[in-house]
């Protein structure tokens, strides 16, 4: 059966493993918005890294956890967010104020809630992690 959301069950494998401990994940198939996300991820120090892995098909990523996620999930449907509303989603989708990171899409590309607000850009929110 087909996948229909990849990016959802990427997440919540990774979710699935930080629970149970396992210190490595394989998130398939790969592909570039998942992998700017694991960016995001690992530059806010929640992963202690990834690498794409070539399988002759659409390709895989190894994820190395480090236990500091308490849940991540992908945000549907995606919801436009103005450069002066992320405080809103926010307080839908992390449990407290400046603890967790959104995922937004901007036309700058995939970044952090806290970029996008430092450089005055909207977008849609994709993802959270906390």
């Amino acid at each position: 059966m087909a996948d229909n959301d990849p990016l959802a069950s990427a997440l919540s494998g990774i979710d699935n493993a930080e629970r149970v401990g396992h210190l490595t994940q394989t998130v398939e198939p790969a592909s570039n918005v998942i992998g700017s996300i694991l960016e995001v991820f690992y530059d806010r120090g929640y992963i202690d890294g990834f690498t794409r892995v070539e399988d002759g098909k659409a390709g895989k990523f190894e994820v190395e956890l480090k236990g500091a996620i308490n849940q991540c999930g992908a945000v549907k449907p995606r919801y436009s967010a103005g450069a002066d509303e992320y405080e809103k989603w926010e307080k839908r989708f992390l449990p407290a104020r400046d603890y967790g990171t959104l995922v937004v899409t901007t036309s700058s590309g995939i970044m952090s809630h806290y970029e996008a607000r430092e450089q005055g850009i909207g977008g849609q929110v994709l993802a959270y992690v906390y």
